[in-house]
């Protein structure tokens, strides 16, 4: 049987990793419904301090989700109350082909990232960076 999952990321502001990591990727943010967290407000099933504005829109504090345009491949963003201390167990790889890495690991130290190292496996070669909260990942 297989099973459909997403990757999920703690993050300090989740919003703006969503925008980050959309861009880099090429894909979408994915909206929230303000009637609908209005809604779970009016109900009392939520509250006003669990929401934020974000680029003019009512969205919820904690969490952001970015989708794949074409295969509805999904990354969440959530809150976390700590700050990332130690290399992650986990990271995405990047991957754009030797001929455009270069260019690749520019554009995104250019948007905020940051080259850590370059990695080399046999024939196989990619550069680790950070994110804009510090969370590595691998363009190869």
């Amino acid at each position: 049987m297989a099973y459909d999952f997403q990757v999920a990321i703690d993050s300090a502001d989740p919003h703006a990793q969503a925008d980050w990591w959309a861009e880099t990727l090429g894909w979408s943010v994915e909206p929230q419904d303000a009637t609908f967290i209005k809604s779970m407000i009016d109900k009392g099933y939520a509250t006003e301090a669990e929401t934020t504005t974000h680029r003019g829109a009512l969205v919820w504090a904690s969490g952001a989700a970015i989708r794949h345009p074409a295969t509805e491949q999904r990354v969440l963003f959530q809150t976390a109350p700590e700050a990332k201390t130690v290399k992650n167990r986990i990271h995405l790889d990047v991957r754009v082909g030797d001929e455009k890495r270069a260019a690749e690991v520019e554009r995104l130290t250019a948007r905020g990232a940051t080259f850590l190292w370059n990695g080399r496996q046999g024939p196989n070669t990619w550069v680790t960076m950070a994110d804009p909260e510090g969370n590595e990942f691998c363009v190869a």
